[in-house]
């Protein structure tokens, strides 16, 4: 180990928010998954692709696109794809406008899906994340997140069209 190495390693404060931080990565997504695998053998990754078929126009998207929202590699969405459309909540077909991309959509079996697990979705985000902390809290959530996101690329994640970064309730 170099000494320039060892003089750049995280201590005191930087490193007690990162390792809380770094424990909230690692504890959160599993604490997604549990209750909608529960309910609607659905895990949180595929929820997020039924939901954001849902906000699509003609609920349809390219999977570059899902995979893009989903910072996810073309093969691992695939197969979560591939899960939920042997189950009827998605169908793939190719692009009439450009047949070298795939379309997925949503279809009513999904749509009904959806709707039966966004109250369970929406209670576990709320109960896990929104609800332990303040108003001013969850701004600075939000905040923190965007910087987040803008530090490790340009282009922001997906964001809801019908969402203000400044809405919130309490």
């Amino acid at each position: 180990m170099s000494d320039s190495s060892a003089t750049n390693r995280l201590t005191g404060d930087n490193l007690t928010a990162w390792a809380a931080f770094a424990t909230v990565l690692e504890w959160l997504p599993p604490a997604l998954d549990a209750p909608l695998v529960r309910d609607y053998n659905l895990t949180h990754f595929e929820y997020g692709i039924l939901f954001a078929l849902a906000d699509a126009p003609n609920h349809s998207l390219r999977m570059s696109v899902l995979a893009g929202y989903a910072n996810s590699s073309l093969t691992r969405l695939s197969r979560a794809v591939s899960r939920i459309e042997h189950r009827g909540l998605v169908r793939r077909r190719r692009d009439p406008l450009d047949g070298r991309s795939t379309l997925t959509t949503l279809t009513e079996a999904g749509l009904e899906m959806l709707e039966k697990a966004g109250p369970v979705q929406d209670h576990t985000v709320a109960n896990l994340v929104l609800e332990p902390l303040t108003k001013t809290q969850r701004r600075q959530l939000l905040e923190i997140s965007l910087r987040i996101q803008q530090a490790i690329r340009e282009q922001g994640g997906w964001q809801s069209p019908h969402a203000s970064p400044s809405s919130g309730t309490d």
